[in-house]
């Protein structure tokens, strides 16, 4: 053929053409496509001797909001994605039978009380009646020495005496028995208030609600799990390091941060912790070839107070890459100098 090319050939070309036109490369393609582009170009494209790199992901510390008795909730007071202060309500249990307890041992103070009162004018009695009692037997006693009284009326003086001072000894007994009843009652109350106030499910700590596992009107069982609460004050990124870059950190020394969403920031970050014993890189980290060797784990903490600062902003299982000073001579590069959000 002259026109190099088949009738059939220009159908298929046409129709490849056509294809194109009616399926364009999908838009989470391009955006993925972008969003490499924007990371290379912010990303430090090699770096100078004394420092070092390694990729890992923002994580916090989670607090399990959970159940210290069985019950049944009756409210859940914050969503998914609140921020919370410490102490904050974040639930309640129905504690209809709890304070029904409380008024029991209320009832039970109130009636050791009345024991005490009673048990004191008692007291007050006896002393009057032992009082009365010596008095009587002394009389007695002169009597019978001069001769106007019989040993038995002697005797009997005397016996009255010792039944009141028996009787005075039983009514300090009935006030320190309604003392004892009236301190068992208030550890009662005080044991039930606790009670109550561990119905109250408060937040430990600053931070923000990230699961939210129980309903209102759920019974659960005690230890049960009702909230997961992130730790906002205490946010880091850990990586792996080789054993020649683990061997020249020390703690507290500074470092950078490059998160893969907004790779033209530089957050910086201080080494809170490097293992004593080296293991294998977690697959979901590294590459093949740098599993092969052993590594250590470093945690690199952001500060409080910029995590403060940043609260709204701060999303933990985000990616990112992790700088290293090694040697504490050389200065940051100006690809890694600190540059936040204004």
């Amino acid at each position: 053929m002259r026109h190099g090319m088949s009738g059939l050939s220009r159908q298929m070309a046409v129709a490849l053409v056509a294809a194109l036109a009616i399926f364009p490369p999908s838009a989470a393609a391009l955006a993925n496509d972008k969003l490499d582009a924007l990371i290379e170009k912010f990303r430090p494209k090699s770096l100078p001797a004394g420092f070092a790199s390694a990729n890992g992901r923002l994580e916090s510390e989670q607090v399990e909001i959970a159940t210290k008795l069985p019950g049944r909730i009756a409210e859940v007071l914050v969503k998914e994605g609140e921020a919370v202060d410490q102490g904050q309500v974040l639930a309640r249990m129905d504690v209809a039978d709890i304070r029904a307890q409380l008024s029991a041992a209320e009832a039970q103070e109130r009636r050791a009380q009345q024991a005490q009162v009673l048990a004191e004018a008692v007291i007050a009695q006896r002393e009057s009646e032992l009082k009365l009692a010596d008095q009587e037997l002394s009389r007695a006693d002169a009597l019978f020495e001069k001769g106007f009284a019989t040993a038995a009326l002697r005797d009997q003086r005397q016996s009255v005496k010792n039944v009141a001072f028996a009787a005075l000894n039983a009514g300090k007994a009935s006030l320190n028995d309604s003392i004892a009843a009236i301190d068992a009652a208030r550890a009662e109350i005080t044991r039930i208030n606790t009670l109550l106030d561990d119905s109250a499910l408060k937040a430990p700590r600053r931070g923000r609600i990230q699961y939210r596992l129980a309903q209102a009107g759920e019974v659960l069982g005690a230890g049960s799990r009702v909230l997961t609460l992130i730790d906002l004050t205490d946010v880091y990124m850990t990586v792996f390091v080789p054993a020649h870059v683990a061997t020249l950190l020390a703690y507290n020394d500074d470092a950078r941060l490059i998160i893969d969403a907004i790779p033209q920031y530089v957050i910086p970050a201080k080494v809170s912790f490097i293992a004593s014993e080296a293991q294998f890189t977690p697959k979901v980290v590294e590459t093949q070839e740098e599993r092969e060797k052993l590594m250590f784990r470093v945690k690199l903490t952001l500060p409080p107070d910029l995590l403060r600062k940043y609260e709204q902003e701060v999303k933990t299982g985000v990616r990112g890459m992790a700088y290293l000073r090694i040697d504490p001579k050389k200065d940051w590069p100006d690809a890694l100098k600190v540059k936040l959000p204004q």
